[in-house]
């Protein structure tokens, strides 16, 4: 009972019932968590804001946490303390993880030892928190999934979100050609300064016509596609022979014509960060330490919100007119 009474309290976002963003409670007396062995007890500073929260949330997504449960997996912050046979990082030391064990939207978040990494000096906590799902989920829908090469061309549906840019930059970093599309004139203008060498209005009713007059006969290698059951249809027209679209998003049903793969075989490719192999997480998180280290990997942070205003941040990941780069909490 004395250990009890010493045992310290946080503000942590809970979600008690499955339902729309009104679900998501904010509460002052969640015991802070106690790392295990192989793990570490993160203090929070910000925490990224996925659309696939969103889903989880409602109860409509095929993954269903326990209830209750706290929301969140991209965390940045200072390590407060190492469970046993932990001695890749100590107390104090600057970490990013994109998974945690006991939730993001919190002050404090227990993480394994193998999700979190070091946050270099030069990006500050709430880049730290625009890293982990994005870059990780861009990188394996290019290269583990997609089998991107340099030189093949590659459009990004939907690519001033956080994923959208994530990909963007990697793929430029890479040596493809580099195609982007966005809803207004800020995100397109965003994405070209993200290693785009093109930008679409995917508002505009005929922006396919110049996607394809910028590829020609040709048609785009790969198409990392984050409204998969709005775009669908059109993006198999879009693809080369033996081009690959890779689903990353998608919010519904579509129709599509099967032919269509048949005319070019080309492919429709989902891709899923949590079926991940431990081996393929290593490949991802290289990668993009590497990205970060050679200066190329610059995480844009778009909408930030304090914690109180997560429900908010809920609707308007969802709602948004256009992404403007990764939507984060404060803490």
């Amino acid at each position: 009972v004395a250990m009890a009474a010493t045992r310290r309290v946080m503000r942590a976002v809970r979600v008690f019932e499955f339902g729309g963003p009104e679900v998501l409670k904010l509460q002052s007396d969640v015991l802070v968590p106690v790392p295990k062995e192989n793990q570490v007890l993160i203090k929070v500073h910000a925490c990224g804001v996925n659309p696939v929260e969103t889903y989880i949330r409602s109860g409509t997504y095929a993954r269903k946490p326990a209830l209750p449960y706290t929301p969140g997996s991209d965390v940045a912050g200072v390590i407060e303390s190492v469970g046993e046979h932990v001695t890749a990082f100590k107390k104090g030391d600057r970490v990013f993880t994109l998974e945690t064990l006991s939730g993001g939207y919190a002050e404090y978040a227990v993480a394994a030892v193998n999700r979190v990494f070091p946050l270099p000096d030069k990006l500050d906590f709430r880049q730290g928190a625009a890293i982990g799902v994005p870059y990780f989920t861009a990188y394996r829908a290019l290269f583990q999934k997609g089998c991107a090469k340099a030189g093949e061309s590659v459009l990004v549906h939907g690519a001033s979100g956080g994923v959208g840019l994530a990909a963007c930059q990697i793929a430029r970093a890479c040596g493809l050609k580099v195609l982007g599309t966005a809803g207004t004139e800020e995100g397109m203008n965003l994405i070209l300064r993200n290693g785009a060498h093109q930008a679409f209005n995917h508002r505009d009713p005929n922006y396919t016509e110049g996607i394809k007059a910028c590829t020609g006969p040709g048609g785009v290698d790969i198409i990392i596609e984050m409204l998969s059951n709005v775009n669908l249809d059109a993006d198999l027209q879009l693809l080369s022979c033996a081009g690959r679209v890779m689903v990353v998003g998608c919010r519904g049903r579509i129709e599509i014509n099967p032919r269509d793969t048949m005319s070019k075989e080309s492919s429709i490719i989902g891709v899923s960060l949590f079926l991940a192999t431990e081996e393929e997480r290593r490949e991802c998180a290289t990668a993009v330490l590497d990205g970060i280290e050679a200066g190329w990997l610059k995480p844009v942070v778009g909408l930030e919100y304090p914690l109180e205003k997560v429900a908010k941040a809920h609707e308007d990941i969802i709602r948004s007119s256009g992404a403007r780069g990764k939507m984060v909490l404060l803490l």
